[in-house]
Order: C-alpha cells, then sequence, then structure tokens
C-alpha cells in the first residue's frame, strides 16, 4: 500500500542569512496529512526562518521544502500554488487585515485566485462559519475585540482552502475565553496545523507532537505530553511550563 504524500517534508534544509549567520543548520521535519503539530523553541531559534520557507518567502541555501509533494522554488506558477497551500496566520491579526470590512477581507484571497460572484460569496460565507463569525461579515475589522479579529484573519487564510495552517503565537494576547474559543475551533479545522508557540499548555492541548527547535536545528520531536514531562530538555533550551502545570 502506498504512503500518502505528507502535506510537509522538510529535508536537510540550511539557510544563512546575508551577514553569514547560519539561521537553519539542516532542518528535517515531515508533517502527514491531518497532522497536528507544535513547533516550540527559544527567540531566536530560527523558528521563524523555517516558515518563511514553507511559502517560499525565503529561498534555502539548501536542502528542500516540499507542500503536498510539491517542491518549493522559484518558479512563479508553483510560488502561487504553494501560498495557496501554506496558510499562515500572524501572530498580529492587524498585520491581515485591511479592508473596510471581514466579508471584504476574506474574500481578498479568493478573489485573486479568480472567484467571482456566488462562488466567491459561498467561498467567504464557508471561512466565516468555520471560525464562528458569520453575523460580523459586514463590520469593520478594526471595531472587533482583538479576539475577534483573530478568527477573522484565520478566516482569511481558511478562504484559501489551505493544506497546512501555520499559527504563529496563536494564543497570544487572548483573554481566557478568547483563548478557550480559539482552540474549540482549531480542534475542529480539517486541515494539517503547525503552531509556533511558547505557551507549552496551548501546544498540549491542540498538538500530539511537538518538535523543539533551537539554535537551527531540531532537537528533539515526541508526543507533546512525553516531552514537556522532561523538565531537563524544557530548561535547556530555554522552555517553561506555567508554575503548578503537571503534563500528566
Amino acid at each position: 500500500m502506498q504512503t500518502p504524500t505528507p502535506s510537509l517534508d522538510v529535508r536537510g534544509l540550511r539557510y544563512a542569512y546575508p551577514d553569514g549567520h547560519l539561521a537553519l543548520a539542516g532542518v528535517d521535519l515531515t508533517v502527514p496529512r491531518g497532522g497536528r503539530v507544535a513547533l516550540l523553541g527559544p527567540n531566536g531559534a530560527g523558528k521563524t526562518t523555517l516558515v518563511l520557507h514553507l511559502n517560499g518567502v525565503l529561498t534555502a541555501t539548501g536542502g528542500t521544502v516540499s507542500v503536498g509533494g510539491l517542491t518549493v522554488d522559484r518558479d512563479r506558477a508553483t510560488l502561487a500554488e504553494v501560498r495557496r497551500r501554506v496558510g499562515i496566520v500572524f501572530q498580529d491579526p492587524d498585520d491581515q487585515l485591511f479592508l473596510p470590512t471581514v466579508a471584504e477581507d476574506v474574500a481578498f484571497g479568493p478573489a485573486n485566485l479568480g472567484l467571482r460572484g456566488a462562488e466567491l460569496v459561498a467561498r467567504v460565507d464557508e471561512a466565516l462559519a468555520a471560525v464562528g463569525m458569520g453575523e460580523h461579515r459586514d463590520r469593520a475589522p478594526h471595531h472587533l475585540s482583538f479576539g475577534q479579529r483573530r478568527r477573522v484573519a484565520v478566516a482569511t487564510v481558511l478562504a484559501m482552502r489551505p493544506e497546512i495552517l501555520v499559527l504563529d503565537e496563536p494564543s497570544s494576547n487572548l483573554d481566557p475565553a478568547a483563548r478557550r474559543e480559539l482552540a474549540e475551533i482549531l480542534r475542529g479545522l480539517p486541515v494539517t496545523l503547525l503552531m509556533v508557540t511558547h505557551d507549552l499548555p496551548y501546544a498540549l492541548e491542540l498538538c500530539d507532537r511537538s518538535v523543539i527547535l533551537d539554535a537551527g536545528r531540531i532537537v528533539a520531536d515526541a508526543p507533546t505530553r512525553e516531552l514537556l514531562a522532561d523538565r531537563e530538555l524544557l530548561a535547556a533550551h530555554r522552555l517553561e511550563l506555567p508554575y503548578g502545570f503537571a503534563a500528566r
């Protein structure tokens, strides 16, 4: 029986910045379709650099990145398809919301793909329903709460029907209720999930697997519960659980 093509396959990925700093030193990471993986690590570990290779913003010094079997390269048509398949939700939703209404923001990506009329409206409705924001479609994004804006930012990506949803610190600046509501939404999405976070309990809640990236290398790859139970490992890579938290 043939093994399904993984959503993400990173092989020997290396990247050096123009000043010579080696940000990624041979990263190997495979995420199967429907997998949910937390990407952990201290600041400066290379997490953002890795994410920017997934949709071709950065070009590898060495190694390869494949998304759903499509190898990321500089070909314009390939890049366009890769960027449709890899949806990145930034830490600050205001980096993604810039149009007068919620519906217009969510429609922006699919409209650039050529969708029009009823098909575009259906795509917007589908994405807003997935994040529980349909009733706010005609509101101005800047009138929404921070948690609601983050959900709309997720909808702008879902409207592209991506294969991989990449979330950068999704729980940051959320109050406890908004944090819980977002977790419930994310659990129900039928996509592959890669979550960059320092929020270790959130990683445990949403991802059954975690990897630690440090100094441009993956230094641990294990079930999240098992990884979070290793206090020495966490301490060695400047990761900390909240006081009193136990990853049972």
